[in-house]
């Protein structure tokens, strides 16, 4: 389990792969990992398994609610490797 928790990704790893990739104009990462001990995919040490995105950004322009999805996900996708098992995404597109 210790070497599980010590490769588990981080919201800090996190906000700063989304940063680098979608250029947002707001952006919260929350490690949720706690609520879910003992469920499907947590890793026993409470952190670096479910994380909530909240997200706004310009790359988002054009695209629908999938789409938006898909771009934080494709983001995030090595993290997958990691250890995080689950995201709860709220993408929005900025103000006009």
């Amino acid at each position: 389990m210790t070497s599980t928790t010590s490769t588990a990704p981080t919201a800090q790893l996190l906000d700063q792969r989304l940063r680098q990739t979608l250029q947002p104009t707001s952006l919260e990462v929350v490690d949720e990992s706690f609520q879910h001990n003992g469920h499907a995919g947590a890793n026993g040490s409470g952190f670096g398994t479910h994380f909530r995105v909240r997200i706004t950004s310009h790359l988002f322009t054009g695209k629908t609610a999938v789409m938006r999805h898909r771009l934080v996900y494709d983001a995030l996708q090595d993290f997958m490797d990691q250890g995080l098992h689950a995201l709860a995404i709220e993408a929005h597109l900025p103000p006009v």
